[in-house]
This record gives structure tokens, sequence and C-alpha cells, in this order.
């Protein structure tokens, strides 16, 4: 892609409860749309520092309460975590087609109609440029090692790392949370790339109860996948996904990134 990255970014305020994280909000051009982003940084030292791209569910955002469950701690024991609003997400939202987005993830997206499964498409095409160009945009900054980047996501940031991840060589290890296959358009079925991402080792992290995710569509994309792959499942539903689970990706990202 020859389009320029633009890269612009600036500090930001620290969560309040974990005032000393160092914060920037940064944003890049991708296929022609302004993609905005943020980036936490550990406290103290100068990196550079593994990163994690961390991404949200539908109707998310970067800015989603349960990312913060999970990179603030992250970010304290060493790593830069990045997340982006998706396409018709956060900043990038539209009434109308947000809705329209959104209002299939209730259903099957292969039963909508055909106004939907073409959003839908584009929808998914636009998320994994905007995830490649996210990492483009990163490796600028000198306290970023891109050398040593993982990838993580909760429920569509699953089912859109499965897209992505395969297609792109930087990420060295991921972590999908509450992924299946057969959810979106079926020309962007994860299941039909996630095998490409071996011989990468890849975590799956599933709900044993998911109202969301059926577990045959969890399954199915874990009998996709190749090994290396490690499986986990937890007693609890798609919103409440425990501490137990958010460390079993801490420590499966943790190894990966070679972090003491």
């Amino acid at each position: 892609m020859t389009e320029p990255i633009a890269l612009w970014i600036a500090s930001a305020a620290a969560p309040a409860h974990a005032p000393t994280l160092r914060v920037r909000r940064f944003e890049y051009s991708s296929r022609g749309d302004r993609v905005p982003g943020l980036l936490l940084l550990p406290a103290n030292g100068d990196g550079p520092f593994p990163l994690v791209l961390l991404q949200h569910g539908a109707g998310g955002s970067k800015h989603s309460e349960y990312l913060d469950a999970a990179r603030l701690p992250w970010v304290q024991r060493g790593v830069a975590v990045a997340s982006i609003d998706f396409p018709l997400h956060g900043e990038r939202a539209s009434a109308k087609l947000s809705e329209q987005l959104l209002g299939a993830t209730a259903t099957s997206v292969r039963s909508a109609d055909s106004d939907t499964i073409a959003l839908w498409s584009e929808f998914s095409r636009q998320a994994v440029a905007d995830l490649g160009r996210a990492l483009d945009a990163l490796a600028e900054l000198p306290e970023l090692d891109a050398q040593r980047v993982a990838y993580a996501g909760f429920s569509l940031g699953a089912i859109l790392g499965a897209l992505f991840c395969p297609t792109d060589p930087r990420p060295r290890a991921a972590a999908l949370a509450l992924g299946g296959a057969g959810i979106g358009p079926p020309d962007f079925d994860p299941a039909d790339s996630i095998g490409a991402f071996a011989p990468r080792p890849l975590l799956f992290v599933n709900a044993a109860h998911d109202e969301r995710i059926p577990r045959a569509a969890a399954e199915a994309l874990h009998a996709s996948a190749r090994d290396p792959k490690e499986i986990a499942w937890f007693e609890c539903g798609h919103h409440d996904l425990p501490g137990a689970g958010l460390k079993a990706m801490w420590n499966f990202l943790a190894r990966h990134l070679e972090l003491g």
C-alpha cells in the first residue's frame, strides 16, 4: 500500500486507577480513512518495549473497560499495548451503518439481506487493513520493539484477528478469546484463514456458557487451526470471562514475547 501513514501522536491522560502509566493517542491513514488508536506504555524506561495489539468486541471501542482489565496489568508488567477503533466503532461510529452492522450480530450475518452482507464484507476488509496499518504506524516509534509483537482480541476482535494474523508476519503469537467460525460473511470466515497462522503459536480462550458464540462455532475455529495451539475453557458466559482467563492470555503472551 503506497498511501502515506501520516501518523499523528500526542500524550493523553493516564487512567485514574493507573496514574503512572504513559498514554498516547494516535491516528493514521488506512484505505482513505483516519483510524484513531490508544497506546499505553510502562511507567518507567525508554524501551523498546514488546507490543501487544489488543482489540475490542462488537459494539466496543479502544476505551472499553474490559480492555482495561487486561491491558493495565499487562502494561504494568512491561509491555506496551495498543488498541484501535474498528470501522463503525468508537470514534468511527455511524448512526445508520453501525446500527445495521451490529444488528446483524444478534443473528447470523449469513441470513441477513444482501446489503448487510456487503457491509460486513467491507467492514472485515477494512478492519484487516487497519490492523496491518496500525503495526506499520507504530513501527515508527522508537519506544516499541517491532521484532516482538503479539495480537490479542476479544469476541469480534478475536474473529477479525483470526483473519488478520495469518496475513501479516509480524505477530509472533496470538491469543484469541471468545471467537468462533462461521460468524461473519461467507467470504470472511476465520476458519478458512486461521490454519495459515502456523507454525506461530496460538491460544484460544472460550466460555463454556457463551450465549453469543455457540460452542460448535468455537470448536470449529479450533479445529481449523494447526499446531502449535492451546485451548482453554472457562465456566462463564460471554461477558464475564474471569481473571483466570486474562491470566492465561498474559502467561501465553509473556512467554512468546520472551519476557522474564
